[in-house]
């Protein structure tokens, strides 16, 4: 014999109520060792072969997500844009030119130096035959010297690359 509900609403808000109760995923993280000394991470403790297996125990893992940023005009190249404050300062032409003229001047300034220091490297490297000296009665430290040399200069070519590149960008 079936009994009538007496409180049918309680029903209809228990089923109601039942998807929007988020669920939590738990899963259980084992460490084996194999018979090999190898460790092994599995979701399960069972496994075919012969191995020690311990359960680990995860912190739970926080996430949060990133502020959303509010929307912002395209400009015309299809990428936004972020107009200038009113009130932000404005540089004249003279000071600007002159700001140009020292970076200018800084940067051939640092590519004069880096090119002086590749050429004191390739006269040491002496075409792949440095000369050894006293402190290198053994081999490897020879070697090692040989090639930080290499290093040094393929360091030094790509930083004067880079230097005539910010040169040649510059405004004139």
């Amino acid at each position: 014999m079936t009994r009538p509900l007496r409180r049918p609403w309680c029903a209809i808000l228990l089923l109601a109520g039942l998807p929007a109760i988020p669920s939590v995923a738990q899963a259980q993280v084992w460490r084996c060792e194999t018979p090999g000394g190898g460790v092994e991470y599995s979701n399960s403790a069972a496994s075919s072969r012969d191995s020690r297996c311990r359960s680990v125990d995860l912190p739970n893992l926080t996430t949060i997500p990133a502020p959303k940023l509010p929307a912002q005009p395209a400009s015309k190249g299809g990428a936004t844009a972020t107009p200038t404050p009113a009130g932000f300062p404005r540089v004249d032409a003279g000071a600007q030119r002159s700001r140009d003229l020292d970076r200018r001047r800084i940067l051939e300034d640092e590519l004069r130096k880096e090119e002086a220091r590749l050429g004191e490297l390739r006269a040491e490297f002496n075409g792949g035959e440095p000369d050894r000296r006293g402190d290198e009665r053994n081999y490897q430290k020879y070697l090692d010297r040989v090639q930080r040399l290499r290093d040094d200069i393929a360091r030094s070519e790509s930083s004067i690359a880079s230097l005539k590149r910010e040169v040649s960008s510059l405004r004139e």
